[in-house]
C-alpha cells in the first residue's frame, strides 16, 4: 500500500493538472472565439465559397458511391448497369469541366469562383466587388469556348 504522503502528493498533483487543463481550456477557447478582424474581413465569401465547394464534393462522391454499387451489383438488370456506367461518365465529365473553368476564370485575376453545369445551363459565381463589362466578356469567352454553350445559356453572378 501507499503511504499517506504519497496519496496526498499524487492527489495533489491531479488537481493541479485539473486545474491547468480547466486554465488552458479557457485561454484557448477566448482566444479561438475572439478571432482577430484581419481573419473576419472575407470570411463571409471564404465561407460560402468553401461550404459549396465542400458540399458539392460531398454530394458527388455519393452519387459515384450510388452508381459504383449500381455497376458492381447483380441485382441490376444490364441497361441499368449501363444508365449508371452512362451517368457516372456525365458526372465525371462535368466535374472536370467545372474544375477546368474554375482554374480558368481564376486566373484571370478572380480570387474565387463556382461553377455548376447543367444539361443546357451554365451558372459562374465570381468573387469580386464590381463585376466590369469586360471581365463578364472575358468569362462569358472562356465558357462558351470550353463548353460550347450559347451566350443565353451563360449566367454569371458577382459577389462583393
Amino acid at each position: 500500500m501507499l503511504s499517506k504522503k504519497k496519496k496526498i502528493f499524487i492527489l495533489s498533483g491531479m488537481v493541479a493538472l485539473l486545474v491547468l487543463t480547466g486554465v488552458l481550456n479557457i485561454v484557448l477557447n477566448t482566444t479561438a472565439s475572439a478571432p482577430s478582424d484581419s481573419v473576419n474581413a472575407g470570411s463571409e465569401y471564404t465561407d460560402f465559397f468553401t461550404a459549396y465547394k465542400a458540399d458539392r464534393k460531398a454530394s458527388r462522391e455519393q452519387a459515384l458511391l450510388y452508381y459504383d454499387e449500381i455497376i458492381s451489383s447483380d441485382k441490376y438488370s444490364e441497361e441499368v448497369k449501363q444508365n449508371a456506367q452512362n451517368a457516372k461518365v456525365a458526372l465525371a465529365e462535368s466535374m472536370d469541366t467545372e474544375l477546368v473553368l474554375e482554374g480558368l476564370i481564376k486566373s484571370l485575376g478572380f480570387e474565387d469562383a463556382i461553377v455548376t453545369s447543367t444539361t443546357e445551363n451554365i451558372n459562374v459565381i465570381v468573387k469580386c466587388d464590381e463585376l466590369t463589362g469586360p471581365q463578364a466578356n472575358q468569362i462569358m469567352q472562356i465558357v462558351i469556348t470550353e463548353t460550347d454553350r450559347k451566350a443565353t445559356n451563360v449566367r454569371i453572378i458577382p459577389t462583393e
